[in-house]
């Protein structure tokens, strides 16, 4: 998929969150817990920001975070309209500084931002009480690629310390990934997560469509959405290390 079809996706699933929030400000997010409306409101234009300001400073904005005001929805629009002017006068191959070494480009943050905002859009509809629209399968796919390659893998190796507790309890186990589309072989420790492309023998099985996937992957679904076969000690094992690696 282009880059310019991610952003066509970022801007749909921005404008159904706004247009979903707008009524649960007040709500609690059931997926963040703690969080009402307001506070997913104003998480997602502090997200905004910081990477326009990382891409304009070509460093990591500090002090953060700003001061975002007391209208949390005014500063969603304000937010949304600076970063979609900075994507508007970069190239997707234009260089940014990104946490995610491998690939250090713009289309990176196009691509990040529209993954975040499709997760985000799930979590207003689910503050509102509505049932959340399906993910495509055209950005879901790529998504759960995310989720497990620069989210959990990669955070697994470079920054351990955080998945420490997690990690200390794997040793070896192997999960697999399964929806129409691909498939991804996770495998749980010792000490590192790998993840691998493609069909593998496993102990465990996650398999449903990719809205599914992506949604139980980053924890907005129970297992409910999913079908589980074979090691549930595995399954879990990975869930727990979603849990901190998509905070």
């Amino acid at each position: 998929m282009d880059d310019k079809t991610y952003l066509d996706y970022l801007d749909a699933d921005h404008r159904r969150l706004r247009s979903v929030v707008a009524g649960a400000l007040g709500e609690p997010v059931p997926s963040c817990p703690g969080w009402t409306g307001a506070d997913l409101a104003g998480h997602v234009a502090e997200v905004y920001l910081h990477k326009t300001e990382t891409m304009r400073r070509g460093a990591e904005p500090e002090p953060w975070p700003p001061d975002l005001g007391r209208d949390p929805l005014a500063a969603l629009d304000g937010a949304y309209r600076e970063l979609t002017s900075e994507f508007a006068v970069r190239e997707p191959a234009d260089h940014s500084v990104i946490w995610y070494t491998p690939d250090q480009t713009v289309g990176f943050w196009m691509r990040r931002m529209a993954f975040e905002t499709v997760i985000h859009r799930v979590d207003a509809e689910l503050a509102a009480g509505v049932t959340p629209e399906p993910i495509p399968a055209e950005l879901a796919v790529p998504g759960i690629d995310e989720v497990l390659v620069c989210m959990l893998a990669f955070a697994a190796s470079e920054y351990p310390e955080y998945l420490a507790d997690q990690l200390a309890s794997c040793d070896g186990d192997t999960v697999r990934i399964d929806v129409p589309e691909a498939s991804w072989l996770v495998r749980l420790g010792p000490d590192v997560v790998t993840v691998e492309r493609g069909q593998a023998d496993a102990e465990a099985v996650v398999r449903g469509s990719a809205d599914a996937a992506l949604r139980w992957l980053w924890r907005r679904a129970g297992n409910e959405v999913v079908e589980l076969d074979g090691n549930r000690g595995a399954v879990g094992k990975l869930h727990g290390l979603l849990g901190v690696a998509t905070q």
